[in-house]
């Protein structure tokens, strides 16, 4: 987290982590198709022809927190392949949140098990550990055949920490519910550690009452809150989750 004294901003940063292809660019383009105008920064991504991120993907989004006070959360991918190792690792540092989009596939498995451990190595190779940052899972493509059951997220979310969102995020399902899971679980950790709403007035019900809106959220936040299998919405993560 940093703060811009002469803005008058916060600024958040969230790093969607996970295999390649698993969807992670495609989260944020759906965000960005659905936050107002007036919040939202310009989509940058760097692609290859087949379509997979080169280095990494940046929305930025501003909301208004307080009357002098804004919030700028800026949302990075990065990519999945295995020989982008370093670059990851260089867009993880500073992150106050993890997203980790994981693919339902079956055929996906070993390399959503694989992903998670590249995140952990790489978290401490930043000085942090699981469990240390605010985290949530996605499973993505729930629209497609041949992917994990409902039930088996169930049981991963019972035995982990973490909020675990199912998501179709080509049509938009569950990406809003994720990025609310994670927006709230960070910015929890961060108002415990600096007290955020007493240094600068920042309601955080407020907050992500007004990023939804802003977000197109046609329900409470409570509610997309409640949409996770599983995990604790708002807590600072405090072990080890189960392995995607």
């Amino acid at each position: 987290m940093q703060f811009d004294f002469a803005a008058k901003e916060l600024i958040i940063k969230l790093v969607y982590y996970g295999p390649a292809l698993s969807g992670k660019t495609t989260n944020l383009q759906s965000l960005y198709a659905v936050a107002d105008g007036g919040s939202r920064g310009r989509l940058m991504t760097l692609e290859t022809r087949d379509d997979r991120t080169l280095f990494f993907d940046m929305l930025p989004l501003t909301f208004q927190a307080e009357k002098e006070i804004s919030i700028r959360i800026k949302l990075f991918t990065v990519p999945g392949q295995v020989i982008h190792g370093s670059t990851r690792r260089l867009v993880l540092q500073g992150a106050d949140g993890v997203a980790f989009i994981a693919d339902s596939q079956l055929a996906e498995t070993e390399n959503n098990a694989a992903a998670f451990i590249d995140l952990r190595e790489n978290m401490k190779a930043n000085g942090l550990k699981i469990g240390q940052i605010p985290l949530v899972i996605q499973f993505n493509k729930r629209d497609l055949p041949n992917i994990r059951s409902d039930t088996e997220l169930v049981e991963l979310a019972r035995r982990g920490k973490e909020p675990v969102f199912p998501a179709a995020a080509l049509s938009g399902q569950g990406v809003l519910e994720t990025f609310m899971g994670l927006l709230n679980r960070t910015f929890a950790g961060l108002n415990a550690q600096h007290d955020l709403e007493e240094k600068f007035g920042i309601c955080d019900k407020a907050l992500l009452e007004d990023v939804a809106k802003k977000l197109g959220a046609k329900v409470p936040v409570e509610q997309l809150l409640r949409s996770a299998l599983g995990g604790a919405p708002s807590a600072q993560p405090a072990a080890a989750p189960g392995k995607p």
